[in-house]
């Protein structure tokens, strides 16, 4: 299994699946962010076969959500920046492995996106569920229609059956 810890949640992929914490490169940090403000990246980028899976993690368990950038935007927002950065990372980056993977990123034939939303499972003062994963889902598919139709918004007890596990 391929496990990768982002924030507090581990993800478990089949040792088959290319996957890489795409916001960690040294091209996306070093280069590409720096050129204009707003600049941002999906926190993980994973090849399956011919489909290419940008997800972007959200754990909302412990800390409420404090950014005053709407959620759906946010993440369209990285979607658009992250594979803007493909091509001139299959090109640019210093870092083989990195050129390599956006040239694997290229070559996809399907782009599918899931914003992984962890929220307190019971409803406090303090820690509340405010965000509705399925009016997220709404509007995140009116804004990324062309990338993904069909964009999904989980969390780890409720996968919507993803091929991958997330603790």
């Amino acid at each position: 299994m391929i496990e990768i810890q982002v924030d507090s949640l581990i993800f478990s992929f089949s040792d088959s699946w290319k996957v890489s914490k795409y916001d960690e490169w040294a091209f996306y940090r070093n280069h590409f962010s720096r050129r204009l403000s707003g600049i941002k990246a999906v926190d993980l980028i994973a090849i399956e076969g011919q489909v290419i899976w940008l997800i972007e993690a959200k754990d909302y368990r412990q800390q409420s959500r404090t950014k005053p950038l709407d959620l759906v935007e946010e993440v369209a927002g990285k979607v658009l920046c992250t594979l803007a950065a493909m091509l001139p990372a299959k090109l640019n980056a210093s870092d083989s492995s990195e050129s390599n993977f956006a040239a694997q990123v290229l070559r996809g034939q399907q782009l599918r996106v899931v914003l992984h939303l962890e929220q307190p499972v019971t409803h406090s003062r303090l820690f509340s569920r405010a965000i509705d994963p399925v009016d997220v889902q709404l509007k995140l598919r009116t804004l990324i229609k062309p990338i993904d139709p069909h964009p999904k918004v989980v969390e780890s007890t409720q996968m919507q059956g993803l091929p991958w596990t997330v603790k």
